[in-house]
């Protein structure tokens, strides 16, 4: 009886620690100001504090389901988002009317911030606070 107590109990907590709760997309909306970039591959690198307050970068996520990423008050990227588990998925807009895809990894979300990242050789990890307006 105990054995099948601890099994039990070992197998719930298994499930419980593999379900990552989902991202919803109200949860992101709302400007977010870079605090932190990083550049974890080869050769290791990140944006300095007094560039990213010099810089200003942010990302915005609206309702209607649009994201723009601006870096010293210029656009540098817009597109459309959705959210898929801890990924949110990203359509960016290029300039010659192409469209370009690809996910950002969320490692932590809070009301107050969020670290997400993208996979590959130019990846980079973003720790970024939410805006109060």
């Amino acid at each position: 009886m105990k054995n099948t107590f601890f099994i039990s109990a070992a197998v719930l907590l298994f499930f419980l620690a593999s379900c990552k709760p989902t991202i919803k997309p109200e949860q992101l909306y709302g400007k977010w100001k870079y605090v932190r970039v990083e550049k974890p591959n080869n050769p290791p690198d990140s944006v300095n504090g007094f560039e990213l307050q010099r810089q200003a970068p942010n990302i915005l996520f609206t309702k209607s389901k649009d994201l723009v990423i601006t870096w010293n008050n210029q656009v540098l990227s817009h597109g459309r988002f959705t959210t898929d588990g801890d990924n949110i998925e990203y359509t960016e807009s290029m300039p010659d009317g192409k469209k370009r895809e690809f996910s950002f990894v969320v490692s932590k979300l809070t009301d107050k911030e969020i670290i997400f990242e993208t996979t590959g050789k130019d990846g980079s990890r973003v720790t970024a606070v939410k805006e109060v307006h």
